[in-house]
């Protein structure tokens, strides 16, 4: 069966990008079936060449597009890129304020190279007083209370994930979807923004609600004062960790009932959720003794009896052996740079039922599209031989 078009098939997007941010708009888009461009320097996006924490950022943001890479200071460089620009429908660009604009393709000669351009502009910040600042995750989540959030009081924490880069990139992907509905109607394209601090600040959004209705800040999140008595991670007695939530009152009783807590089945001090929260002090550690005395295994299968929120505490790589990761096919096998291959997972939603997949690897090798997308763009082979002799492109292949 010969499967429908992607919804952005036949979108054409130029993605000038390095990190985190940018390369999640850019995924976002080419997993939707956008047609992907992204434009690197002759000697690579740095990215590739991360060690540490980013070392796996180019394998898993790149994929389902293609990359080119064109040394955009050299008249003949930016020669190229004015044409891919003409034909694209969309730009997608995350670095510093003003490197565009000095590198040749801000927002306004974009704008003259092609009017019906939507320029997806991702920053640190949106217009304001800080516009011209430089950000990275770890710094508007410091910033935004995010990291005062995570940490006990006194040891902000960031998150364990690149969170607002990919919340902002998805934003900006959104914004780009926006405009194209628009660009529909009047013809016209236009000027896409997202940031990373007001990412986080809407994060912050549930805080800042509940410090007003609390009438006092809210505390850190190690510290806090749990809204649902039980909603805990719990040691199980061979070694694992098991996280319990028990949130309503007929959760509660058969929660006690299907665990042999019999004692506290008629305690008045834990008829309501707000009387076992009162409670907590001395209920937890009972409740606590009761899971440690199983294994995880029978743990698990008592919490699904009793119908309550469980979950394993897993590591990232726990969810290689995940059944229902592998039974959704949510992870897919990639090739990486290095010719390494890694499961890695796919947008979390599907259309009809349809999983928006991974058609392409990201591009293993600097350069590797540059001759099929300058074919396209009307360049005759020789000319693409003499661009890259001459060190104003990267190709590989004949």
């Amino acid at each position: 069966m010969t499967l429908a078009p992607l919804p952005l098939s036949g979108v054409r997007v130029v993605e000038f990008s390095h990190t985190v941010m940018g390369p999640t708009c850019g995924m976002v888009l080419a997993d939707l079936g956008a047609d992907v461009v992204k434009v690197e320097p002759v000697d690579g996006d740095r990215t590739r060449r991360l060690k540490g924490f980013g070392v796996g950022f180019f394998g898993f943001l790149n994929r389902n597009k293609r990359a080119i890479a064109v040394d955009v200071e050299t008249p003949a460089g930016r020669d190229a890129v004015d044409a891919l620009v003409r034909r694209a429908d969309v730009l997608i660009e995350n670095f510093a304020p003003g490197t565009m604009t000095r590198r040749g393709y801000g927002p306004q000669r974009c704008a003259e190279l092609n009017p019906r351009l939507i320029y997806c502009a991702l920053k640190g910040f949106l217009a304001g007083p800080y516009e011209h600042r430089g950000a990275l995750d770890e710094v508007v989540q410091m910033m935004g209370g995010l990291a005062y959030m995570t940490g006990p009081v006194g040891q902000p924490l960031r998150a364990g994930a690149s969170v607002i880069d990919i919340m902002g990139g998805t934003f900006g992907a959104l914004g780009v979807l926006l405009k194209l509905r628009e660009r529909d109607r009047t013809g016209k394209g236009g000027h896409v923004e997202s940031a990373l601090f007001e990412s986080v600040v809407l994060l912050m959004g549930t805080h800042l609600a509940a410090s007003a209705v609390l009438r006092h800040p809210v505390p850190p999140m190690p510290e806090r004062l749990s809204s649902w008595a039980v909603y805990e991670p719990m040691d199980t007695a061979d070694g694992a960790q098991i996280f319990i939530g028990v949130t309503s009152d007929g959760q509660w009783r058969r929660f006690i009932d299907v665990f042999g807590l019999e004692a506290l089945k008629g305690d008045a001090r834990l008829a309501t959720n707000n009387d076992r929260i009162t409670a907590r002090p001395w209920l937890l550690p009972i409740l606590r003794q009761a899971i440690a005395a199983r294994p995880i295994a029978e743990v698990e299968r008592l919490a699904e009896q009793a119908d309550i929120s469980y979950a394993r505490v897993a590591r990232p790589q726990d969810l290689l052996d995940d059944p229902h990761l592998a039974a959704t096919g949510q992870l897919a096998a990639t090739t990486m740079p290095g010719d390494i291959v890694a499961r890695l997972p796919l947008l979390p939603l599907r259309l009809d039922g349809r999983a928006m997949g991974k058609d392409r690897d990201p591009p293993l090798v600097i350069g590797q599209h540059t001759r099929e997308v300058l074919r396209e763009l009307g360049y005759a082979d020789a000319d693409i031989s003499r661009l890259a002799a001459a060190g104003t492109i990267a190709a590989v292949g004949a």
